[in-house]
């Protein structure tokens, strides 16, 4: 039998984060998405532990002040696109500069020196990633899935998927289709 799930990476993450701090008797606050401060002061030994555990999960302590930046910047664009709500038609570049709290020309010149590409194609990569999730769950069409992600024009959102994937959406759709087909006639 297979299943097809549906999940939030955002509460997942914060569930993972907070089951591990818990286990460790550790006081915190969570301020944001990737965002912690531990109360009281934990041991050397703790706050290794904690890393290990979180290693696991495939989540890490950033420790760098560019690197933190370039996460923080990781962060906003993942939960502007996770959303269960359509992404704002507000600006990318305006939205990140008030949400990361400085200038978008700073933060897109550090994110492209950290990263070596540029927080577009970030961007991109990431709605792929997003729609190809929502395409799985069958529950809404390309259309919406393009007007969900903020695209121009259903065009538009096929030829970055396209570009990224090799793959129309609806061509990614037909695939899925008949592997699920495929594997509802062996069972």
């Amino acid at each position: 039998m297979k299943l097809y799930l549906k999940f939030d990476i955002n509460a997942i993450c914060k569930k993972v984060l907070q089951e591990q701090l818990d286990a460790l008797n550790i006081d915190y606050s969570i301020l944001g998405f990737g965002e912690v401060e531990i109360q009281n002061s934990a041991s050397n030994e703790t706050v290794k532990k904690l890393q290990d555990n979180l290693g696991e999960y495939g989540i890490s302590v950033v420790e760098s002040h560019k690197s933190i930046l370039v996460q923080k910047i990781k962060d906003a664009i993942i939960e502007m696109i996770y959303s269960d709500e359509k992404i704002s038609n507000e600006k990318t570049s305006v939205y990140l500069a008030d949400k990361i709290g400085q200038s978008y020309g700073y933060i897109s010149n550090l994110f492209s020196d950290v990263t070596y590409t540029s927080i577009a194609n970030f961007i991109i990569l990431q709605k792929v990633e997003r729609a190809k999730q929502l395409i799985l769950t069958n529950e809404l069409t390309i259309t919406e899935i393009a007007w969900k992600l903020n695209y121009s024009s259903v065009a538009h959102f096929s030829n970055q998927f396209k570009n990224a994937t090799g793959l129309t959406p609806s061509a990614f759709l037909r695939i899925i289709d008949k592997r699920k087909s495929a594997l509802q006639k062996k069972n």
